[in-house]
């Protein structure tokens, strides 16, 4: 397997597609690198080479007890970068993967970076607060802290209806599509999945989106259950100068696999522009 090892010793699973201009994945909670296969071969047979690598205590990747939380998530992205030596990459992050690129960003800066997109993403913060009426009170992610405690293979179950919107009247969601949700979340390390929910849901980007200063796309669904887009893309598409703001119609969290087809013709787009 393809692996790079980080300065604390923990290995980092990617996949290297294709050839041409690098496009980097960071996926959401609590998948792997296999929830971009959809973009990745649409990419690469559109002239992009496409790397996405597992997080740490997700995935392929080493399960370690500490470092799961955005700060170091970015670190290990870097690294990532600076071993493949990527350069006018362009990067894709979906729910807890955008937080992860929007903290790379914010403490390893644009260098190496040409584009950023971020779809159903969790900047600026998902945490309602005094500053931030909008987000969700702490009570949701304490919730989703007891269900993944007390039974997380049922909970992964349950929570990928209302992920790709198959709770919805006329949803068309395959049990497969649902299933695989459950193995990505079953193969990620049950320290780091309660680990990153106080990521996802805690960390405040605010002051990493004010420091893109590369094109930036924001896609995201005005049905998402996960990250409702009020206190998400609506905020962040202002906050990033320039973003260019995309929202889809009923479009779920999910919507990588659910509207692959339109989120590939929109990233090529914006690749190519």
């Amino acid at each position: 397997m393809s692996m790079i090892t980080t300065k604390d010793g923990t290995q980092i699973y990617y996949k290297d597609w294709g050839t041409g201009q690098p496009v980097v994945f960071s996926h959401g909670w609590p998948l792997s690198a296999d929830a971009w296969e959809d973009q990745m071969v649409f990419l690469g047979a559109h002239g992009y080479r496409c790397i996405a690598h597992d997080r740490r205590g997700h995935g392929r990747s080493s399960q370690p007890w500490n470092g799961n939380e955005m700060n170091t998530y970015a670190d290990d992205l870097a690294a990532l970068v600076a071993a493949l030596d990527l350069n006018n990459a362009i990067h894709v992050g979906h729910s807890t993967g955008g937080g992860e690129v929007a903290r790379y960003i914010g403490r390893h800066g644009t260098r190496r970076v040409a584009k950023a997109a971020l779809i159903g993403a969790v900047p600026p913060l998902m945490l309602k607060t005094a500053a931030n009426p909008g987000g969700l009170p702490m009570e949701a992610f304490d919730q989703i802290r007891a269900g993944v405690l007390t039974d997380r293979s049922q909970f992964f179950k349950d929570l990928s209806a209302p992920f790709y919107g198959a709770n919805r009247p006329n949803a068309r969601v395959s049990p497969g599509l649902r299933d695989s949700f459950w193995l990505q979340g079953m193969q990620a390390g049950f320290k780091g999945v309660i680990d990153c929910i106080k990521a996802f849901s805690e960390t405040d980007f605010t002051e990493d989106l004010k420091k893109f200063d590369v094109p930036t796309l924001v896609l995201h669904g005005d049905d998402d259950q996960i990250v409702p887009i009020g206190a998400s893309a609506l905020l962040s598409s202002k906050t990033i100068r320039g973003a260019t703001l995309k929202v889809y119609p009923g479009g779920p969290h999910g919507m990588c696999s659910t509207q692959k087809d339109q989120v590939n013709a929109d990233l090529l787009a914006f690749f190519k522009s």
